[in-house]
């Protein structure tokens, strides 16, 4: 028998499956995660592309024929009908408060994750009183209730003059980094014990590398997990301050502050101004939640199993 002959009798080593790339195939396999994938890529594309197909700008007031002071419902011209008094059109209202929305949500997500990841990472890599201190910080954020410490927040920042985006999106990331910073403490406390940062010591690196280049990595599942219940957790929040008059300025539309502005029509019929960004809000939860679950489920296999 010759070499090449017996070289093709060898069975193929198949290459290692990496642990994100199992990952990924357990998330794509499920049906939760892509179909939350494909109602937030919806919503996205409502928001994005929304006014492009419509007939006129937001700061366009369409002029009616007659004088209606509770709105029109939806029809061919509106689909999601005429707010009452000025008779703004509600789809218009709803995809440029979608883009505000989203975009509060997305950025406070991303700063209280970010915040809340620094924070874990030096508390259980470096541990002793440093560990100890920060730990007493949350717990102290953590004590105090959170509805009152955001309405609160947002009444100051109003009262400085920041009545935009931006004062909602410092309130959640002021007060919504605690969970992701003991979950990633917890993470990294089980890392900093394991062989390979023992190696890492060893051969003297240096622990702020070590932190960065190895446990930082390693400890980035709760961090993925953790981000869609972000996202969503700030939605319902920009809703819910909106609507109570401490979040983001009447001039700018968001989801909220619409449901807000039309509370005083709803009991004269006119469903549709609060009717369908309540939709949306109901939607981009449930959708940021499904991301989450499956993200969880794929990182986290041998919890699914138990």
């Amino acid at each position: 028998m010759t070499a090449s002959a017996s070289a093709k009798e060898l069975p193929r080593v198949q290459k290692a499956e990496s642990p994100w790339a199992q990952a990924r195939r357990r998330f794509f396999s499920g049906r939760q995660g892509p179909l939350g994938l494909v109602i937030l890529g919806c919503i996205f594309a409502l928001v994005v592309v929304g006014p492009f197909f419509a007939p006129y700008k937001l700061g366009e007031i369409p002029t009616p024929s007659e004088y209606v002071f509770l709105g029109r419902g939806p029809s061919l011209e509106h689909i999601f009908g005429e707010t009452a008094q000025l008779q703004l059109d509600v789809f218009m209202l709803v995809v440029n408060g979608g883009r505000a929305s989203l975009f509060i949500g997305f950025a406070a997500a991303v700063g209280s994750i970010t915040i809340g990841t620094l924070v874990g990472i030096i508390a259980g890599y470096f541990g002793g009183r440093l560990d100890s201190f920060l730990m007493r910080v949350v717990d102290i954020f953590l004590a105090i209730p959170s509805l009152f410490v955001i309405i609160v927040g947002a009444k100051i920042l109003s009262a400085l003059g920041g009545t935009g985006l931006q004062t909602v999106i410092i309130v959640f990331v002021v007060f919504g980094w605690m969970g992701t910073a003991r979950l990633v403490r917890g993470q990294v406390l089980a890392l900093r014990e394991m062989e390979f940062i023992e190696a890492a010591r060893a051969l003297g690196v240096r622990p702020i590398r070590i932190a960065i280049r190895h446990v930082l990595p390693n400890a980035v599942g709760p961090v993925v997990v953790s981000f869609p219940f972000a996202v969503g957790g700030a939605i319902i929040g920009e809703a819910f301050i909106s609507y109570l008059g401490f979040g983001v300025s009447p001039l700018t539309p968001t989801w909220g502050n619409m449901l807000s502005n039309a509370e005083d029509f709803l009991l004269q019929g006119n469903w549709w101004w609060i009717g369908f960004p309540g939709l949306f809000i109901i939607m981009t939860s449930l959708s940021v939640n499904m991301i989450g679950d499956a993200l969880r489920e794929s990182l986290e296999p041998e919890g699914r199993r138990a």
